[in-house]
């Protein structure tokens, strides 16, 4: 299992201390959403403030992982490239011509994923499943944080797995929102690869949370 901790549940007053905490427990990546208030209802931070992250890149070796929640993507990528970003995941609702999308990432030497909403179908991804590095699993309707997990989220899981076996792919899939103790050995069995997790990590002992999850899921 791969732990993501979402940076929207830390404290930003002393961010990269806050996220340094999480990595020496033993978190792997960090989980950047960007929201612009338009195609989700907040609005959160840009590139300027992942680009304040990169030396716990350099220091530790952490995935800066960049999930875009916002209109016209295409339009930043090499903004949020040139910030740090290791994966820029970009949401299917949001792109018209998803496979362009997904070729401009790779072209800036990013790793590329697609992320879908609770109600979107697998099929809206099912023609550009060979050009992925990750799939995104919404496991809450995107927009704020805390919410609870929605429990068809570990069928989907299941049937993207399903798909990607079957073209020997080797994107993995990430799950993002409601992440906890108490379901992420079901959330890992499903076949989910990346936990993001915010609330889970970030509220209360860091180090004491990070190595909860680790021993729900072992």
């Amino acid at each position: 299992m791969i732990l993501a901790p979402s940076i929207l549940s830390a404290d930003f007053g002393r961010l990269a201390a806050h996220c340094k905490e999480a990595l020496d427990a033993g978190a792997q990546w960090l989980h950047l959403d960007v929201m612009d208030g338009h195609f989700v209802p907040n609005i959160t931070f840009g590139a300027p403030v992942i680009e304040g992250l990169k030396p716990l890149k350099e220091t530790s070796g952490c995935v800066l992982d960049v999930h875009l929640m916002i209109e016209n993507p295409e339009l930043y990528l090499s903004d949020f490239a040139k910030a740090g970003a290791d994966i820029i995941t970009v949401h299917a609702e949001a792109c018209p011509h998803l496979h362009r999308t997904l070729q401009q990432i790779r072209d800036l030497g990013i790793k590329a994923g697609v992320a879908l909403n609770p109600s979107t179908p697998i099929s809206a991804i099912e023609e550009v499943l060979s050009d992925l590095d990750l799939v995104l699993v919404m496991s809450v309707n995107p927009g704020f944080g805390g919410q609870s997990f929605i429990p068809n989220s570990l069928s989907k899981i299941s049937r993207i797995k399903k798909q990607l076996l079957e073209i020997n792919s080797t994107a993995l899939i990430e799950i993002d929102g409601g992440a906890n103790a108490q379901n992420v050995k079901s959330i890992v069995d499903a076949g989910c690869d990346v936990v993001v997790a915010g609330n889970a990590v970030f509220k209360g002992n860091v180090a004491e949370n990070v190595h909860q999850l680790f021993g729900a899921y072992q």
